[in-house]
């Protein structure tokens, strides 16, 4: 016997999940994937999964239980992943290389880079905005060694990383325009050198050597870490869900997108969340279910433990920002990921007011894999608005133009058919950690949201942590400070 924790219609509203957002949407990212080969809970035949839920009733709301019973299949999987962002593919990968056995399902209402953080984000794997002894310092370190590995890996096996992940090692260049912002530089690279990175404190004049197009004050400066990298999110996804799709054929992997999670299936008897019901089909999990959901985390775990006596408060708010890309810009060239000092004051804003958008705009700067120049970013508060603005991105141009005399000399204007812009939705943590680790009196149940701006960045490692706390493994990277009990 088990009680199935249900959605309203109400909140399905509030997360963007109604099922008329889902119905002009693909209906499996691959229709070739057959799905049954995977335990399942129900006898039915071996057909795919585009036949499973031909017969599924898209109406104009959540379809009811007693429709849902008789409509959606029953499957299995070792692990449940709800939320198909760089976390939650990840955190499929670690699973799949970690057991030559495990088999995971992947469900997500939308498709990955569609919506959330993942597909608007600039692709830094940086250090140098990071400060060691403080608590997501070990995993950053973790991660981005995890990165590199992966790489390494890639080239090792006589493929191109820069053609997979868009994987550049350009350096990092963390500005301060003036004396009183370069003046804090001069420890955080002493810093960054006890802790046994590559740092180094550059003048204004040795800046201008390693990038000609900068210009700040004389006493201006910058910290150089000649070892970060940098990704591209969209190629970086495309590999991971090509990775993962690989163990589909060994009875390991499935996808289920544009298929929008609606309650948890508890027992009775233990109180284990044994099982996902989506809009389709009901996944039952062996081992665990992991809510990555990136913004729409904090929403979602409300919603899915609604009809419970449990209280979890998951505080992820939406971060909304904007990316302008210059594609084929000519007019300068930028050799290094840059970052202005202000950046990581606006990024670790202190709290999250629910009655003000609190704009910020800060300059980072980088050239993308094919020579695209892409300008960031700006923060704010906004909840899930998806539309551009226009007076934010003459900010970001205004602001990136402080920096770069050339740009002064070009209207955006003139850039209408070159430019693009991104939106997205950093998953805002209060206090600047994410929560990782197991939800308190849910057996089974894991939660890995809160990534702000850092979940390309901190993915591997918080896949691997994730991995290593539902297989009893020995964990790499202190979780204490990523726990959800008492926070």
């Amino acid at each position: 016997m088990a009680t199935t924790l249900s959605m309203s219609s109400s909140s399905t509203l509030n997360l963007n999940y109604t099922i008329n957002n889902l119905i002009n949407k693909p209906k499996f990212s691959s229709n070739s994937l057959n799905f049954g080969f995977f335990t399942e809970k129900k006898k039915i035949n071996s057909i795919t999964l585009k036949e499973r839920t031909g017969n599924c009733n898209l109406g104009s709301s959540v379809m009811s239980a007693s429709a849902l019973s008789s409509t959606s299949s029953s499957l299995e999987f070792d692990v449940v992943i709800v939320g198909a962002g760089v976390i939650g593919l990840t955190i499929a990968r670690q699973f799949l290389i970690e057991s030559d056995t495990l088999s995971v399902a992947v469900v997500d209402a939308f498709v990955p880079c569609s919506h959330g953080a993942t597909g608007a984000g600039q692709g830094y794997l940086w250090m140098v905005h990071k400060t060691p002894g403080t608590e997501k310092w070990e995993l950053a370190r973790r991660s981005k060694r995890l990165w590199e590995m992966l790489a390494d890996s890639i080239e090792h096996q006589g493929r191109d990383p820069l053609d997979l992940l868009g994987w550049k090692k350009t350096g990092s260049l963390l500005i301060g325009r003036t004396q009183e912002d370069a003046s804090p530089l001069k420890e955080r690279v002493k810093l960054l050198s006890e802790a046994g990175l590559r740092a180094e404190y550059l003048s204004s004049e040795d800046l201008r050597l390693k990038e000609p197009s900068l210009e700040i004050e004389k006493e201006g400066g910058a910290a150089f870490l000649p070892d970060d990298c940098q990704l591209d999110a969209r190629r970086t996804v495309a590999f991971l869900e090509k990775e993962n799709r690989q163990f589909a054929s060994r009875s390991r992997y499935a996808e289920f997108y544009n298929e929008p999670a609606l309650r948890l299936i508890r027992s009775d008897k233990t109180g284990e969340v044994e099982a996902v019901q989506t809009s389709k089909n009901l996944l039952y999990c062996k081992k665990a279910v992991v809510v990555a959901a990136g913004s729409w985390s904090g929403s979602l775990m409300k919603t899915l433990l609604q009809e419970s006596n449990i209280q979890v408060d998951v505080p992820v708010k939406p971060r909304k920002g904007h990316l302008l890309v210059i594609e084929n810009f000519k007019a300068m060239q930028i050799n290094h990921g840059l970052m202005e000092v202000g950046y990581i004051n606006h990024q670790f804003t202190s709290s999250a007011p629910e009655d003000a958008r609190t704009l910020s705009v800060s300059m980072a700067a980088t050239m993308d894999s094919v020579g695209n120049l892409v300008l960031g970013s700006s923060r704010e508060f906004a909840g899930f608005d998806w539309e551009v603005d226009d007076s934010i991105i003459d900010q970001i141009w205004a602001r990136a133009g402080e920096f770069f005399p050339s740009l002064r000399e070009v209207s955006l204007a003139d850039l209408t058919k070159n430019r693009k812009v991104r939106v997205g939705h950093r998953p805002y943590m209060p206090g600047g950690k994410p929560m990782i680790g197991p939800v308190p009196g849910l057996p089974k149940l894991v939660l890995a949201a809160g990534h702000e701006g850092e979940g390309l960045s901190l993915a591997l490692g918080t896949a691997e942590m994730v991995a290593d706390m539902v297989l009893g493994n020995t964990g790499k990277v202190n979780v204490s400070p990523y726990s959800i009990r008492g926070r």
